[in-house]
């Protein structure tokens, strides 16, 4: 086999005269009459034009070149020259060609389902196809972008780590169930009849258990397993940059993480990141409907419960009624034009998939007034309205009423849908911030009971332990203001990591499972471990995870999380490619200790 010299973007016009071997796949050829074929070569790197001319190549050689077609594997060697034909600017090797000596077919490509050209250039194959033959995909020049830029990150985030202190350890893959907000894949013990490993959701436990063995500094790039619906920039299974530290409290954590996306970001897209500002959980919500914020455009919350509850409008008053009961509008600058009756009233349909009714507007006319909509309910305080919402002549006012949950989700979901709807997007800019100070718990009212709004291994802020193992559980208004040590980094409205400081004293780990419902027997039989831990000298710490999947969809500037894993699932979680999940055999169930049911209709 013929021994490549170089790749096919390396090669100038420094290297005229001499002899090189590329390799590579075939992505284009043309024939000239008698005389010449042209042929572009493929690699990871690019391209490179080879020049078979008849009167430097044998006849056999030319014959040879007749029968290339688009994705066979060949090896070519030659003699580097300026191209004949004229520069192309487009090519890094654009202003040279190899005239080729030697032609050595590796492999032939029979049709394939589509070009990796294709998509490139036009509009790309349907996913599905794409899907079930990723490895063509992956040909794509913009694929093998994307991977080169994901291995970019790892290397960066490795070796920042790495001058930090940090150790890169591997925790198990088959581990206990444990409940952490998703569901567990589960798979059976062959030695153990009855009994189940769950894949890992997260390493949480196990780097917790590193911080009390000593270890101090902890990093992981980890495959990480939720038995969820894929969507999309979400996977079943999934990497993340996984840290954690002991001895620091939540400043340290941050100061630390900051440092590694600034590096990322500069040594990857030369973008510098400021130092990032921070926002309460409180104030995110109570601006933006949503925990994490996109701040790159307008379309603020502005909260008008005081006013609304000057109404005698129903809609408004028995939203008040609720517990946290609250009215929330939002100002939509020049409206008036920019909506149409179909859209607002698309709007109130959308809201109700987040439980909402419906989405009261208004529309602002020419002298200031209000008119259409709900207008004559809001008319003997309009002015209030007027100057808490800044309204001006042509805008258009929507409100949301409801419980503060409800309110707050479905006005957070509508901004982000009419900046979409709109364009108001300035897809330029990179926005970045710490989101702090959230709920320890929430507590959800028709399951009468708290979830972790974290994860249930994450600690109360220090001046609030003392008041949270003194709270009873039956306090609902107490429980839900205990503020955790939680943090989230938010980039452009997208979650890419989130962490906290953790629990280190086994009462304040008891009184959480506690409150999470479990009783003594179940806490110790799924976290014995853990609660003997923290009894054996746990240092403080704190850590963080981020998503590698999404923090490389921002950087490739992709929306959809399967272009950033070389090999994903689908939606409903299948691998097209490889027919992922598929039947196993009776006796290996057997083997298992596993009976096959059939499935409810």
């Amino acid at each position: 086999m013929l021994k490549r010299t170089h790749n096919c973007n390396q090669l100038g016009t420094e290297h005229v005269g001499q002899a090189v071997a590329l390799a590579g796949w075939v992505n284009a050829y043309r024939v000239q009459g008698n005389e010449l074929i042209f042929v572009d070569i493929r690699d990871r790197e690019g391209l490179t034009q080879l020049v078979f001319d008849a009167e430097d190549a044998s006849k056999e050689l030319l014959d040879e070149a007749d029968k290339l077609r688009n994705e066979f594997v060949i090896a070519a060697s030659g003699v580097v020259r300026k191209r004949e034909g004229g520069v192309n600017p487009k090519l890094a090797t654009g202003e040279i060609e190899v005239v080729v000596k030697e032609l050595e077919v590796l492999s032939a490509s029979s049709t394939p389902p589509f070009l990796p050209s294709e998509g490139e250039k036009s509009k790309l194959p349907r996913e599905e196809i794409r899907l079930k033959h990723r490895y063509i995909d992956l040909r794509r020049p913009s694929m093998q972008k994307i991977l080169k830029a994901r291995h970019r990150v790892t290397k960066v985030v490795r070796d920042y780590f790495d001058e930090q202190g940090f150790l890169e350890i591997e925790t198990p893959i088959l581990c206990k169930s444990t409940p952490e907000g998703a569901r567990d894949f589960i798979v059976p013990s062959r030695n153990q009849a009855g009994s189940w490993y769950a894949l890992p959701q997260s390493p949480q436990l196990f780097k917790q258990l590193l911080m009390v063995s000593g270890c101090d500094r902890y990093l992981q790039i980890c495959r990480c397993f939720r038995d969820e619906d894929p969507r999309a920039d979400r996977q079943a299974e999934f990497t993340q940059i996984d840290c954690e530290m002991s001895f620091v409290d939540r400043d340290d954590v941050i100061n630390m993480m900051e440092g590694m996306v600034r590096r990322v970001f500069k040594e990857v897209l030369d973008v510098d990141v400021p130092k990032l500002e921070q926002m309460t959980y409180r104030e995110a919500m109570d601006r933006f409907g949503i925990d994490r914020p996109d701040r790159r455009f307008g379309l603020e919350l502005i909260d008008v419960s005081d006013i609304a509850a000057k109404t005698d409008f129903k809609v408004f008053t028995e939203a008040l009624g609720k517990r946290h009961g609250c009215i929330k509008a939002i100002r939509v600058p020049g409206g008036v034009e920019k909506f149409t009756r179909k859209m607002t009233d698309g709007y109130s349909e959308f809201v109700k998939q987040f439980g909402a009714g419906g989405v009261p507007t208004v529309k602002v006319n020419a002298e200031g007034k209000p008119e259409t909509g709900i207008a004559r309910f809001i008319e003997g305080v309009w002015d209030e309205i007027a100057e808490r919402t800044e309204a001006q002549p042509g805008d258009m006012i929507l409100f949301g009423a409801d419980s503060r949950t409800t309110c707050l989700k479905a006005m957070g979901e509508l901004r982000l849908k009419i900046a979409n709807d709109l364009d108001l997007i300035d897809e330029s800019k990179w926005d970045f911030l710490w989101v702090v100070d959230f709920p320890m718990f929430e507590y959800d009212e028709e399951g009468g009971r708290f979830y972790a709004m974290h994860h249930p291994f994450t600690a109360p802020v220090e001046d609030q332990i003392e008041a949270f193992l003194a709270a009873d559980p039956g306090d609902i208004d107490t429980i839900e203001g205990i503020v955790s040590a939680g943090y989230d980094i938010i980039c452009n409205g997208s979650e890419i990591g989130g962490g906290s400081i953790r629990i280190h004293n086994q009462k304040v780990q008891s009184k959480v499972f506690e409150l999470l419902g479990m009783s003594i027997e179940e806490a110790k039989d799924k976290f014995s471990f853990l609660l003997d831990a923290l009894q054996l000298g746990a240092p403080p710490h704190g850590g963080i995870a981020f998503g590698l999947d999404r923090l490389t969809m921002h950087l490739v500037g992709t929306d959809n999380i399967r272009d950033v894993i070389a090999f994903p699932k689908t939606q409903t979680g299948g691998d097209l490619m490889t027919e992922a999940p598929g039947t196993v055999s009776q006796e290996q169930l057997k083997e298992l200790h596993v009976r096959e049911v059939e499935a409810e209709e």
